[in-house]
């Protein structure tokens, strides 16, 4: 395959525009807030998951891998499955009452049960 045709990382083979030009994604890594300043929401959830409940944490603002971090810390406490997609942690089963103890003792003060 010559270098003209050759697929970029986006998935663009080619365009048939001309003046296209491939556009850099130079957004910077969000820094993770502290605990403290953290401003998480725990909900229940059974939209589309076949009637089965789980908890959602959403709110998190920082960088995926601390949020993967904390998703892991959540469900080793809480002895569940789940996982983080879509800037979420998803827990499974009800755990809003364990996970709101968790953060609150981690220093996640403003988390909200909704």
């Amino acid at each position: 395959m010559n270098k003209k045709n050759k697929p970029d990382t986006r998935g663009f083979v080619f365009s048939t525009d001309p003046s296209f030009r491939f556009e850099a994604d130079d957004q910077p890594a969000q820094e993770t807030l502290v605990p403290t300043q953290q401003k998480l929401r725990i909900r229940l959830d059974t939209k589309q998951r076949a009637g089965k409940a789980v908890t959602l944490i959403t709110g998190f603002i920082g960088k995926a891998e601390d949020l993967e971090e904390l998703g892991k810390k959540l469900k080793n406490f809480c002895g569940t499955g789940g996982s983080v997609k879509n800037g979420e942690v998803i827990i499974q089963g009800d755990q809003r009452d364990k996970i709101l103890q968790w953060l609150l003792k981690n220093g996640y003060a403003n988390t909200k049960k909704m």
